[in-house]
């Protein structure tokens, strides 16, 4: 039986959370305070000025720089409306809409840029993991990238019963095969977060935030709360009152389920979370047999390449093919879920020689992912021998969150030799041999690079130069430079 827990580690301006199952990291979530916005927080404000030049209003909800509300987003929901009744949608005039001096309940939209205000709306929604919460409205719409007539028939039917005076929803297109009970649970915490909203807009006064969007620990225990959590571990004082406050509030099911943490070892380590993370910053993953995987990410896809490594088997090569194949198949759908890898992925097996092989590692790798909760599809084996799949893309991956492009190879993963820099340093010299009249020239460069061109290894590459030029040519060396950079200078 599967045993799962949430560790959550608090930095300053830091929130890392791990979500674990029987021990292994299956997903980590992160956020840095400094990327947080405001978008989706539902301010109770003040119109100070009614432009109807523009058709917008600018809106005081406490912050430094008035909002910004259009007046095409004062309007009802429009989303689950077909195309042929949302041309009926007219958008009023502004003036119709609201005067100065008006108090208004807004949404934020876009946080603000620059010199420019967030932007705003009227047309409030509450989002969770597989709905969306619509004030007032009485219907149910589902996404239109649910194509199946025949789960949309079946995500509407078991979400209708929950809308009533409060509201309607928006069926996600995360809900794809979902069951009923998941719906539900997300169903009954957008209305206590509504209701919740309802009391302070009543209670609080103008210009003030009456719902911030939820943290991220709030927000991961929002989205796994059918997930059969067993332990919920926070390593800091404060997010475990806030936490505990919260659960109370919307999740009381979760709130005995809280653990502070309080060992001399850091969470992370002790769990070996951290070590996980590094290893899936690395593009090789070993396998327990010896074997192992090469994940490359590009912009267009993801290739995961198979090879045996040491894994030589007990019987025969094609035994040894497969059961490595098997192997990786498990390693693939963890690696894909811990990397949150998405879009289209290209998984190049070690040839099999027989079609029950191929079947067995295809069904195999269809197991795995089933325990992903992000939607997968798998096309199966091309006439190349490939795996063609995707995987919905839900967020940014762990190496998108973490990681910057290399500024030594400009993110192509591998550096110039330093032999080939040293070529391109002499040809850089006859270059501006050429546009300069000067007696001497000064290499500044890399340590590696500049030892290689004053000693022997260049084979006389220098005295070729100086030859060629007629001129001296100093080389000296710039520790901060990488293998790539230098400067050629005229003396």
């Amino acid at each position: 039986m599967n045993y799962v827990e949430l560790l959550v580690n608090i930095t300053p301006n830091e929130t890392r959370i791990a979500l674990m199952d029987s021990g292994i990291l299956k997903e980590v979530h992160i956020e840095r305070q400094a990327k947080r916005g405001i978008v989706g927080n539902i301010y109770k404000g003040r119109v100070t000025r009614v432009l109807p030049g523009m058709q917008s209003a600018f809106v005081d909800i406490g912050l430094e720089k008035a909002a910004f509300l259009h007046a095409s987003d004062i309007v009802s929901h429009t989303e689950c409306v077909d195309e042929s009744e949302q041309k009926q949608f007219v958008v009023k005039d502004i003036a119709q809409l609201v005067h100065e001096g008006q108090d208004i309940v807004v949404q934020v939209v876009k946080d603000p840029i620059s010199t420019k205000g967030a932007r705003l709306t009227t047309d409030i929604t509450l989002p969770s993991r597989y709905l969306v919460f619509m004030p007032e409205n009485s219907h149910v719409g589902v996404s239109q990238r649910i194509e199946s007539e025949e789960e949309r028939a079946r995500l509407k039917a078991l979400t209708e019963p929950y809308c009533d005076e409060l509201g309607g929803f928006i069926v996600r297109t995360a809900a794809e095969g979902v069951s009923e009970e998941e719906l539900k649970q997300d169903a009954d915490f957008l209305k206590r977060v509504w209701r919740k909203v309802m009391e302070r807009r009543a209670k609080y006064k103008t210009k003030s935030e009456i719902y911030g969007e939820l943290a991220l620990t709030q927000r991961v225990l929002r989205d796994f709360i059918g997930q059969g959590i067993e332990k919920i571990r926070i390593d800091s004082k404060l997010c475990f009152a806030e936490v505990k406050e919260f659960t109370e509030e919307f999740m009381p099911e979760l709130t005995d389920k809280l653990v502070l943490y309080s060992g001399d070892q850091p969470l992370f380590d002790v769990y070996g979370v951290e070590s996980a993370i590094n290893i899936a910053l690395n593009k090789r993953v070993n396998l327990k047999s010896g074997g192992y995987l090469i994940i490359e990410q590009t912009e267009a896809m993801t290739t995961i390449d198979i090879n045996t490594g040491a894994f030589v088997g007990h019987r025969n090569l094609e035994e040894t093919i497969f059961n490595t194949n098997i192997e990786a198949t498990q390693a693939i759908a963890q690696q894909l879920q811990l990397r949150n890898l998405g879009g289209i992925i290209i998984i190049d097996f070690i040839d099999m020689q027989t079609e029950d092989h191929r079947q067995r590692v295809l069904q195999s790798l269809q197991e795995a992912l089933s325990k992903d909760p992000v939607k997968t599809n798998v096309n199966g084996f091309t006439q190349l021998g490939l795996v063609e799949m995707t995987r919905k893309r839900t967020r940014e991956s762990l190496e998108h969150i973490l990681c910057d492009d290399c500024t030594a190879c400009q993110g192509r993963g591998h550096t110039k030799t330093v032999e080939t820099v040293c070529y391109e340093i002499m040809r850089e010299v006859i270059r501006v041999h050429h546009l300069f009249s000067s007696e001497q020239f000064t290499i500044y460069a890399s340590p590696a690079v500049a030892d290689y061109l004053i000693k022997e290894e260049s084979h006389g590459l220098l005295a070729e130069v100086e030859m060629f030029i007629g001129k001296q040519v100093q080389v000296k060396q710039e520790v901060f430079y990488t293998q790539e950079q230098f400067d050629v200078v005229v003396m």
